[in-house]
């Protein structure tokens, strides 16, 4: 098909690469037949979600007509009781991928720089794209962030760094002495982006936890989301934790009723069940060292993950490997378009779903 509109589209939107999420089910099965799938590519909960958060999105039908909350009150309230932060220090995103993209167009534009980690998460760079800011992707230390070449990498023209702590897609993760050395590095006129995904899963007591560092940096914004260990992933919920001055400045920017009715009761309720967190989380550990144990006894080297999801590798065969497991009804995520072309990330699934993941491994290598 021949561009007809291309004249008129911002040039930084012409080169931009669209997202790509792991393979559906469904569409596994229209295209080879296959009944039993075991999707391990998006860093998915096994368990679903909590029992309360399914009981409250069940009460709440009887307002589908209804817009949902625009100010998501009552979620923001849950929250500031969990987090010990005020409501006003609090926004909340259709996904955490709105938020991380709503720092972007807050605070950046023609001429400026935005720094994020070679193998980081694709919407950093996206961003970049997307607000016409030059993207500056700093060399990764053995796949995880180095911190002090990223604050190095600094000039006046920056004005956000994104850093993930556990990383996706590799699930590395930087300690407490690495992380406040970057952060007394880094100018307060430069705003960081502590994004947090993955922190229910982290296992070492080093972990520096972002809140407790927004007090001390104004310039810091801690983002997460409750679409891993709290099970809510297709209701696209997501927030942010800043100074009030930050999050006003997001509000502005947010769309009318951008989290909807369901997404809000869930994610309140899903607050309330820490228990199912610390279940999830504890058939996570199970299943990580399922799968790791496997692969060491295949001699296949993989990158140590503190996340929900194994990055491997499989060097030259990557590819033909992800195509092979498909055939035998598993869908993991390749990772070349971060340039890990030799890898696949394999997402914990329960211990069925990673015993599917070990006995076809076995029969495609």
């Amino acid at each position: 098909m021949s561009p007809i509109f291309e004249h008129l589209v911002q040039p930084q939107i012409q080169s931009i690469q669209p997202y790509v999420p792991g393979k559906p089910v469904s569409e596994l099965q229209r295209e080879l037949g296959l009944k039993h799938i075991s999707k391990l590519a998006s860093n998915e909960n096994p368990l679903g979600a909590s029992q309360k958060a399914l009981s409250a999105i069940e009460v709440a039908l009887k307002d589908i007509a209804r817009y949902p909350d625009g100010n998501t009150f009552y979620l923001r309230e849950v929250l500031s009781d969990f987090l010990s932060a005020p409501t006003n220090q609090i926004a909340l995103g259709n996904g955490s991928n709105e938020l991380l993209e709503l720092v972007g167009r807050v605070f950046c534009g023609q001429g400026d720089e935005i720094i994020y980690s070679q193998y980081g998460f694709a919407v950093y760079p996206i961003t970049a794209q997307i607000v016409g800011a030059t993207g500056v992707e700093v060399p990764a230390k053995n796949y995880a962030h180095d911190l002090q070449a990223m604050a190095r990498a600094v000039t006046p023209k920056t004005k956000l760094i994104y850093v993930a702590n556990p990383n996706n897609p590799t699930g590395t993760l930087f300690g407490r002495a690495e992380w406040e050395s970057f952060m007394k590095a880094v100018p307060d006129t430069v705003m960081v982006v502590l994004d947090e995904a993955y922190l229910e899963y982290v296992e070492t007591s080093d972990y520096p936890n972002g809140l407790d560092y927004l007090a001390q940096y104004p310039n810091l914004i801690v983002s997460r989301t409750f679409s891993k260990a709290y099970g809510l992933a297709s209701l696209r919920v997501g927030y942010m934790v800043a100074s009030e001055e930050i999050i006003s400045y997001i509000n502005r920017l947010r769309a009318p009723f951008n989290v909807n009715h369901f997404a809000q009761v869930a994610a309140a309720a899903a607050l309330q069940d820490q228990q199912f967190v610390l279940q999830s989380v504890e058939l996570n550990r199970q299943g990580k060292q399922q799968i790791c144990e496997a692969l060491a006894r295949l001699d296949i080297s993989f990158i140590h993950s503190e996340g929900n999801f194994v990055c491997v590798e499989f060097g030259d065969k990557a590819s033909e490997i992800n195509t092979k497991l498909l055939h035998h009804g598993v869908i993991v995520r390749p990772v070349s378009n971060y340039g890990l072309t030799r890898f696949l990330r394999v997402s914990i699934g329960n211990r069925a779903e990673n015993q599917h993941f070990i006995d076809a491994l076995h029969q495609v290598l």
